[in-house]
């Protein structure tokens, strides 16, 4: 018995060491099948990991070739653009270069002239100096034969002999000077002339500008002729409303597909005309919307003015103006003189002087400056008494202007003695740019003065607001103030005026004088 539970012990001990060791065995399998497939899983991440090395190497070579690509069309393009700038650059200097050397090929043939002028000068001076030589030798010979002839013949002494021809040859050579002094003050005034001549031009030619012809009507094209109606309106107020509110005449004729705007005033004129214009746009015509439109068009002209005199004044390199002087520069823009525009001409009056200046070695600044401002007196010679020059002066000393200046626009027409050079050079050039051809048109300048001075007579009545000088020149047009004068006075108002015209006015034909008095209510509603 106890045998055979030996046996079964050792039967089970040995069933549990084979199981052991089976166990052992599966585990070391389990253990390498894990191993292996750990291995062959770290092969394919490693493989994973390489081919996405891969692709992100071929990314960020794909993306760097682009870049590059990027960064040299860059390149390209700012070397193109690098390379049309210095070709540009090029071509200006070019253009300078070249406009250089046509000027010192001038400047050589001006100086090649007065070389060969001066050479015949020397050559005439060397033949009168010969001659004179050749004369003196004469005369000593002369001398001496009468100087013996009047020894035999007189039986005078030396000593009186000698003071003699002494008092003669000094008589002679006293003669001989004043002829060859005559000569030389004529030879350096026929020089004068001529470099004047030429400097003058030579600033002419340098500075070309266009010859301006003013006019004193502006046409509004219209879409088709029923605008015509609606610009009248009903029983004319459309109109009139307009008439009163810009001061110029609407001519409303069968002329196709526009109306005329007539006013002398050419500021007044361009009002008129952009206001026209708007409202035809704009479709909504009555008396309250005129009203408004003009006071907004009377605005942006008055910004346009400021505009034109800060463009002429960089036009023309000139710092340093108060804005007040740019305003009344730009005002010019819109006065003639003769028809001539005051503004560009003040711009041209401004680069001849400079032009002058430079050649005679002055201060092409100073004059260009004096040239500009020469004539800022026209903006306002009718708000001011006294002529152009004195009230241009005496508005610029305001602005602490210098010297040099006041004096050339005080005395450009010869009112003031000159105290500098350059006023009597812008007088030059103020000559030289009205008297060119097409410049100035006399008859225009004469009709603006006498409608100028039909409003000047209207307006210098108590109670009278404004006048409006319309048909042209044939009618005057007078807003009165309602609360000065009356409806029994207005008629008398109107009388005086008209006797005051025939007075002191000529004009061919006869003047109707118009009084407008009206009364305007105005509530709000709130």
């Amino acid at each position: 018995m106890d045998a055979l539970l030996m046996q079964l012990s050792l039967g089970a001990w040995l069933a549990s060491l084979i199981a052991f060791i089976l166990g052992m065995c599966l585990v070391i399998m389990v253990h390498e099948m894990l191993r292996r497939a750990r291995e062959k899983t770290r092969g394919e991440d490693l493989q994973r990991q390489i081919d996405g090395a891969k692709k992100e190497a071929e990314n960020i070579i794909k993306s760097a070739q682009i870049e590059a690509a990027s960064e040299a069309i860059k390149k390209k393009e700012q070397f193109t653009n690098e390379a049309n700038q210095i070709r540009a650059e090029l071509r200006e200097t070019e253009a300078r270069l070249s406009k250089r050397e046509d000027t010192l090929d001038r400047q050589a043939d001006q100086l090649q002239q007065q070389e060969k002028a001066l050479k015949k000068r020397d050559q005439d001076l060397d033949r009168r100096l010969r001659n004179l030589e050749l004369k003196d030798k004469q005369l000593a010979v002369v001398m001496a034969q009468q100087k013996n002839q009047l020894l035999k013949i007189t039986a005078m002494g030396i000593d009186e002999a000698r003071e003699l021809l002494l008092k003669r040859l000094e008589d002679e050579c006293e003669h001989e000077m004043s002829s060859l002094i005559q000569r030389k003050v004529e030879e350096a005034q026929e020089i004068a002339d001529g470099k004047s001549r030429e400097i003058l031009s030579t600033a002419i030619q340098r500075y070309a500008a266009e010859q301006t012809c003013e006019v004193t009507v502006s046409t509004v094209d219209i879409p088709n002729d029923d605008m015509k109606g609606r610009i009248i309106g009903r029983e004319g107020r459309n109109i009139r409303a307009f008439e009163k509110a810009t001061g110029v005449d609407v001519i409303v004729d069968d002329t196709p597909g526009m109306v005329v705007v007539s006013g002398f005033s050419p500021v007044r004129r361009e009002v008129a005309r952009l206001s026209m214009e708007r409202l035809i746009q704009d479709g909504r015509i009555h008396p309250s919307r005129i009203e408004e439109l003009v006071t907004q068009t009377r605005n942006d002209v008055n910004a346009k003015v400021m505009q034109l005199g800060k463009d002429a004044t960089v036009e023309t390199n000139v710092r340093g103006l108060s804005n007040k002087v740019i305003s009344l520069l730009g005002a010019l823009s819109y006065r003639t003189s003769y028809g001539q525009n005051v503004l560009r001409h003040s711009v041209e009056v401004a680069f001849l002087s400079q032009v002058m200046a430079e050649e005679l070695g002055l201060d092409g600044s100073i004059a260009r400056r004096a040239g500009l401002l020469h004539d800022i007196g026209k903006a306002i010679d009718h708000e001011v008494e006294g002529s152009h020059p004195e009230i241009g002066a005496n508005y610029l000393k305001r602005f602490n202007e210098s010297p040099i200046v006041l004096n050339a626009v005080a005395g450009h027409h010869g009112d003031l003695p000159p105290d500098n050079p350059y006023t009597p050079l812008v007088a030059a050039a103020d000559a030289i740019s009205a008297s060119r051809p097409g410049a100035r048109r006399e008859t225009l300048e004469r009709y603006i003065k006498r409608l100028e001075k039909l409003e000047e007579i209207a307006t210098g009545f108590n109670g009278v607001e404004t006048a409006y000088a319309i048909q042209a020149g044939r009618e005057i047009r007078v807003i009165v103030d309602a609360n000065e004068v009356d409806d029994e006075s207005a008629m008398k108002v109107a009388r005086d005026i008209a006797k005051k015209v025939e007075d002191e006015m000529t004009y061919p034909g006869e003047i109707q004088v118009t009084l407008l008095r009206e009364v305007r209510c105005v509530e709000y509603a709130k």
